[in-house]
C-alpha cells in the first residue's frame, strides 16, 4: 500500500470518530458514594462537557436497561429499595439539535441490606485537669459521610455540632455520655446513632486513703476502716466515693468510709476516687494506694491479754479469800479475849465472896 492510501485511511477513522455522534466523552458521577444502603437516594449526573444541559435529552442505563430519562435535566435521582438495584450504571445522552449521542462510562453501584450503624471512638474516657480529648465518629465501608454529635446529661440531651466537613473528629472539654450519627445525600439520609461513651472530667482535689486501726500489719479477723479524704478545698463540696480493692470496684456511695472484716485475701491495695454530687461525670483521679497486709499470725500483744485477764482475776479472787481469812481470825481472837475476860471476872468475884464468908469466923473466940 502507497503512502496516499495510509493517509486516507487515516483521515477516514478521525473522520469517523468526530462525526458518527458516539464519541464516549460523557462523564457519570453518582453520589453520594458507589455503595448505598437501601432506603438511600442515589443522584446520577450526566455531564456532556459541551453546550446547555437541556440540550440534551438523558437515559440512565442499568446493566444495559434503561431505568431513567430526562428531556431537560443531566441530574436523574433513584430511590434504593432493594438488593437487586445493585449492578453496572452509565448514561446517554442525545442531543436535541443532531443525531449526536454520547455514552458515558461505566460506575458499578453497591446496595447493602440494613441501615448503618455510626461508631464511636474516644481518644480517651478521662479528660485531664485543663485538657480535652478527641472523639472521632465513623461509618464503616461507604463514603460521603457527615456528622452530628449529641451529649446527654441526667437532664438533658442537646446536639453540640454538627459538622459539614468529612473528618468526623471533634474536641471535647466537658463530661458527659456522647454519641454520634452520620448523614449524606440529598434529601438527608441519617445512619443509627453509635454507642453511648460516657466521657468523664478529673478535677484537680487530690485523695488519701487512711486506714484504722493504722498498724502496719492486719491479721484475720480483725475489722478495719478505711476513709477517703478530699483535699485541697474539699472540705466545702458534697462529694459522693467510689472504692477499689483487690477483688472489687464499688459503686458510688455517700459514705466515705469503707468497713470490712479483714482476711488473707484482703491483702492488696486500695483506692478511691470522688466526684461532686451534683455533677456525675467529672471526678478526681484514683488515689494512691493503700496497701493492706492481712496475717493469719495473731499479735503478741493480743494473744498474751486474755492470760493476764485471768491472772488478774485469779489475783482478785485470791485477795478476796485472804481478807475473808484475816476478818475471820481478828473475829476469833476478840472471842476468845472475850471469854478469858469473862472467866477472869467470874473467878474474881467468887474470891472475893469467899473473903467475906471466912472473915466473922477468925473473930469468935
Amino acid at each position: 500500500m502507497g503512502p496516499t492510501f495510509l493517509c486516507e485511511l487515516g483521515l477516514f477513522f478521525l473522520c469517523t470518530l468526530l462525526c458518527s455522534g458516539h464519541a464516549q466523552d460523557a462523564v457519570l458521577t453518582v453520589e453520594p458514594s458507589s455503595t448505598i444502603f437501601i432506603g438511600e437516594t442515589v443522584n446520577f449526573k450526566c455531564d456532556m462537557k459541551e453546550g446547555e444541559h437541556t440540550d440534551w435529552e438523558y437515559k440512565i442505563i442499568m446493566d444495559g436497561r434503561e431505568i431513567l430519562n430526562s428531556n431537560t435535566n443531566k441530574g436523574l435521582r433513584l430511590k434504593i429499595a432493594s438488593t437487586a438495584q445493585s449492578g453496572k450504571y452509565s448514561c446517554s445522552a442525545h442531543r436535541k439539535s443532531s443525531q449526536n449521542t454520547k455514552n458515558s462510562n461505566t460506575v458499578s453501584v453497591t446496595v447493602k441490606a440494613g441501615k448503618p450503624r455510626a461508631t464511636l471512638t474516644p481518644g480517651s474516657t478521662i479528660i485531664p485537669v485543663g485538657g480535652s480529648v478527641t472523639l472521632t465518629c465513623s461509618v464503616e465501608s461507604s463514603a460521603g459521610w457527615k456528622y452530628e454529635w449529641f451529649r446527654r446529661d441526667p437532664n438533658t440531651e442537646v446536639q453540640i455540632r454538627t459538622d459539614d466537613q468529612q473528618n468526623g473528629v471533634i474536641r471535647v472539654s466537658q463530661g458527659g455520655i456522647y454519641h454520634c450519627r452520620g448523614r449524606r445525600g440529598n434529601p438527608d439520609y441519617y445512619t443509627d446513632k453509635s454507642d453511648d461513651v460516657t466521657i468523664e472530667i478529673t478535677f484537680s482535689n487530690k485523695v488519701v486513703v487512711k486506714g484504722r486501726p493504722s498498724w502496719p500489719q492486719i491479721f484475720s479477723g480483725e475489722t478495719i476502716s478505711l476513709t477517703c479524704e478530699v483535699q485541697e478545698g474539699g472540705e466545702t463540696t458534697e462529694w459522693e466515693y467510689r472504692w477499689r480493692g483487690p477483688k472489687q470496684t464499688t459503686q458510688w456511695t455517700h459514705n466515705n468510709y469503707w468497713i470490712f472484716n479483714v482476711s488473707e485475701s484482703s491483702s492488696g491495695d486500695y483506692m478511691c476516687k470522688s466526684r461532686r454530687r451534683d455533677d456525675s461525670y467529672s471526678s478526681t483521679e484514683w488515689s494512691e494506694a493503700f496497701n493492706l497486709s492481712a496475717s493469719t499470725v495473731p499479735r503478741t500483744g493480743n494473744s498474751s491479754f486474755p492470760a493476764l485477764l485471768i491472772v488478774g482475776l485469779i489475783c482478785g479472787l485470791l485477795l478476796i479469800l485472804l481478807l475473808l481469812l484475816c476478818r475471820f481470825i481478828q473475829s476469833k481472837d476478840s472471842c476468845f479475849a472475850s471469854t478469858n475476860q469473862t472467866i477472869n471476872q467470874t473467878i474474881n468475884q467468887d474470891e472475893a465472896r469467899d473473903s467475906q464468908h471466912a472473915s466473922p469466923h477468925q473473930g469468935q473466940p
